[in-house]
């Protein structure tokens, strides 16, 4: 597989390349694939299984740099978990990606890069060192899984004070080849610090350097296994329905990998993009003006993105007119995601977390009426909260209760538990291997907000 680079198209380069630069140092870019390889129609009309689907949508990835038999170990290591599809109403599935070590949806992205990243740095005498920007779980799930990995070394900026207390607790005690440092600033404050990182030469060329958030391709591509297979469970079971999969998006790497798994074949119909407040992509898809601007803070943390990476891949992909097509988009304030965990709670009996409450409340309002208000001719106010004006091509199916929806439960509601308590009046059961954490000793290294003190922490520590 070729892959090239979102600003500047005559880049071609390797998987490995790819995965151990993170990004193009020289444009800021991010690679992607040139083409999105089918599965055979065989393949896709088995009964899912998990495993084999990230097999077979990894190999042509790969191809020619890591051997079926090595991808077959790395895969069967990465996920001793599944991802259960669990039914809440007649017309909406909740896609469980909280069964993972550190109980988000991360994990299945992160697990799988770290054991690529280990696999190509096998030869190399200097660690890679990672990079990584979270606005809450990314930062543990690539923590946990490059935690005591031979030749890797991982660095997590997080916003100090702007994630759940559980969240904290899960980076801030790291210890070996794993530190975090927490940010007076914001997300995108983090995320411009690595940002700058990659693109610094001078600090390039006395560190080999590589991302672990979605910036990464090798993150991004098995994020793509779960759309894969939800869509094709639900398929199996409801063969005349059209489905639609509603993500909760920040950085929109998420949504990217449900873009990827269509194009290989996925049965997916289209999509939700459901964010909260940080609303730069909905606005973008309703008036085609993209507007990057300082994130603001939410019960849905891991959303608090203002300036998401993930745009460029997505421009890159589709046009506006393809994106407008594909996509419902929807935001969220606060009182909605209140709301929103209340609500899902007493219609379903689900208990639901922040991030996922946006995503039921966006399927919920999407199913009762709204998108045929917006065919009927109603001209939504995309400064305030709901559905913006965009009709999918699929609205005539939802209309005529042909969709079902698969809502992305991207975390579990006890790593947010005190929003879940003010919601629904529950508190949720914290995992077993959640409470663990809870006793370790706090490690995080104060950062304040400023590249050149970033910059000199990194060349005296790492």
């Amino acid at each position: 597989m070729i892959y090239t680079d979102t600003r500047d198209k005559s880049v071609k380069t390797d998987f490995r390349t790819s995965v151990i630069n993170g990004m193009n140092k020289k444009t800021g870019g991010l690679y992607i694939p040139v083409s999105f390889p089918k599965l055979g129609a065989d393949f896709l009309k088995k009964a899912p299984n998990l495993k084999e689907i990230a097999f077979e949508m990894a190999k042509p990835y790969v191809e020619g740099e890591i051997p079926d038999a090595d991808l077959l170990a790395l895969i069967e290591d990465a996920y001793p978990f599944d991802a259960p599809v669990v039914s809440i109403d007649d017309n909406s599935y909740v896609l469980e990606l909280f069964h993972g070590p550190t109980c988000a949806f991360k994990d299945f992205g992160a697990r799988f890069m770290a054991r690529v990243m280990s696999y190509f740095n096998r030869s190399e005498s200097d660690p890679l060192h990672i990079l990584v920007a979270t606005s809450g779980d990314t930062g543990s799930a690539v923590g946990s899984a490059f935690h005591n990995v031979p030749g890797l070394d991982v660095t997590i900026l997080y916003p100090e004070g702007k994630i759940s207390p559980l969240q904290e607790k899960q980076l801030s005690t790291f210890d070996g080849n794993v530190r975090a440092l927490k940010v007076k600033g914001t997300f995108d404050d983090c995320q411009k610090l690595v940002k700058t990182a990659f693109t610094d030469e001078e600090l390039r060329g006395k560190l080999r350097l590589s991302s672990a958030n979605s910036i990464n391709i090798s993150r991004l591509l098995p994020q793509g296994f779960y759309y894969m297979y939800s869509s094709l469970k639900v398929k199996s079971e409801r063969p005349d329905s059209d489905i639609i999969e509603v993500v909760p998006s920040g950085n929109f790497g998420n949504l990217t990998s449900g873009l990827i798994a269509r194009e290989m074949g996925a049965p997916i119909t289209g999509f939700v993009a459901a964010t909260n407040s940080n609303r730069t992509v909905p606005d973008w898809i309703a008036t085609g003006s993209y507007d990057a601007r300082p994130s603001v803070t939410t019960y849905a943390n891991a959303m608090d993105v203002g300036a998401p990476s993930n745009y460029e891949r997505i421009s890159a992909m589709y046009t506006l007119e393809q994106v407008r097509s594909l996509f419902a988009s929807y935001w969220l304030d606060n009182d909605g995601i209140l709301d929103s965990i209340r609500h899902c709670k007493e219609t379903t009996k689900y208990t639901i977390d922040p991030h996922g409450a946006v995503g039921w409340k966006a399927w919920y309002d999407i199913k009762s009426g709204g998108i045929e208000a917006l065919k009927n001719g109603m001209k939504n106010d995309i400064s305030k909260p709901g559905l913006t004006p965009n009709l999918p091509e699929w609205a005539d199916s939802v209309i005529s209760k042909k969709a079902v929806g698969i809502i992305l439960e991207t975390a579990h509601p006890a790593k947010f538990g005190s929003t879940v308590e003010k919601a629904a009046g529950i508190t949720p059961e914290i995992p077993e291997r959640l409470k663990k954490v809870m006793s370790l000793p706090d490690r995080a290294v104060p950062m304040e907000n400023d590249y050149s003190q970033f910059k000199e922490w990194l060349l005296a520590n790492l």
